[in-house]
Formats: C-alpha cells, structure tokens, sequence
C-alpha cells in the first residue's frame, strides 16, 4: 500500500508541484493550506509523513506542531525558507524529525523523505529488542517502556535512543550521531542533537535536569549510561 504524505504549504503552486512529484514517486499524496485545514485533514487522513511549511496565514507551522504533537507521532519534515539556525531547532523542539530550507532540489526532498519514512517503518525484525537499565525498546514493535510505562517517542527520538542504547558506556560524539539518525548525505547542525536529546529527556528521564539514562559528555558528546 501506498505511503500517504500530507503536503501544508500556503502557496497552490508548492502544493500542486509537490504533488505531481511525488504521486509520480508512489506516493498518496493530500493537500492543506494551512495549519487549521492540515489539522483536519490529518485527523482524517492519518498520513505517514507530513511535510510542513513554517509560514502560514491562520495557522503557521510552530502552531501546528504544538497541536499535533499531543495527538500524533506522525513524522514531520518541515520546508522553511528561514536560514536561521534558530527557526529550525524550534521546529525541532516542537517535534519535527528534520527540515529542509527553501529552495530545495526535488532529489534531496525525496531522499530525505525516504530516510525519514524508512526510520519510521516497523520492517524491523520483531525479536530485535535492546534492554539497558530499565528500558526496553523494540525496534519492530516501535515500542518503548520505561519500568511499566509506555513511552512515545517520535521517529527521530527513536532512531537515537536505539543508537544510545545499543553501546552503553559508548560516548558518542554530536557528528555520529547526526549521521546516524539524519544520514551522511543531509544537511544537518550538530546542535540538532541536542534538541533531540533534550526532548528525549523530557520522555524518559525521571527528572530530567539529572539525566539518569543519558549523560552528556562535555565537549564530547552523549552516551548512554552503562548499569
């Protein structure tokens, strides 16, 4: 079956080239203009990855993150014409998995739109489970527990906690690991890393401000502690 993406952006044009590209690509393509229509059209069309413009009328994209993200671990990618490094991580922050600025090449958009989804898929073996401490995460159920509680986590959070997990005591240094979760190929700062850290945190974490999972590495990077 098809894999659905639903394409926010303002502009018809976007939306319609957008569109044609990747229903030529085999995708299920859904259209939304804004933040507010995206709602509904989610709710109904429970895409498997949303692509999502920042600047809207009605509803930007920021407001549409804070919605969703308390319904929905659907990846998000988001398209911005904002070189700041400061907008990104804020979409970051907010729950997207990664973004791509504006003007963007149709290739890379379809290579990170397939990296994405393929960090999302459940084809993982289902006995591939890792157990440190005490969480479990099952990478072909896309589970995570902590002690009795379920955890959700989006794609991305996901992909990094199983990286982290895999090497307890490992210290793992912000490049590899922004490699691992967004691909050598991709544009990426290393600060991403840390948002995605931070939000992991906030998840698993007892008290957050003391990790008790993940240990920062100062000037180093992250490794997950080994028991």
């Amino acid at each position: 079956m098809a894999k659905t993406i639903l394409v926010v952006d303002d502009k018809s044009n976007i939306r319609t080239l957008l569109r044609d590209y990747l229903s030529e690509e085999g995708f299920r393509v859904v259209t939304a203009e804004n933040g507010r229509d995206a709602l509904y059209v989610a709710r109904h069309e429970k895409p498997d990855l949303i692509l999502l413009d920042i600047m809207m009328p009605e509803m930007g994209g920021y407001e549409f993150l804070r919605a969703y993200r308390k319904e929905r671990n659907t990846p998000v990618i988001l398209l911005t014409a904002k070189p700041e490094e400061s907008d990104k991580v804020l979409g970051l922050e907010l729950g997207a998995d990664d973004y791509i600025t504006k003007p963007f090449g149709m290739r890379e958009l379809l290579a990170r739109v397939r990296a994405v989804l393929r960090r999302a898929s459940q084809d993982t073996p289902s006995d591939e489970v890792l157990r440190a401490a005490d969480i479990v995460l099952d990478k072909g159920g896309r589970t995570v527990h902590v002690g009795d509680q379920s955890v959700r986590l989006t794609p991305s959070e996901f992909e990094l906690l199983a990286v982290l997990m895999s090497a307890p005591g490992r210290v793992m240094s912000r490049a590899t690991l922004l490699e691992q979760v967004q691909g050598s190929s991709f544009e990426g700062v290393e600060r991403t890393i840390d948002v995605h850290i931070r939000n992991l945190r906030t998840k698993i974490e007892p008290d957050p401000g003391t990790p008790r999972y993940i240990e920062t590495v100062f000037g180093v990077g992250y490794r997950f502690r080994p028991d």
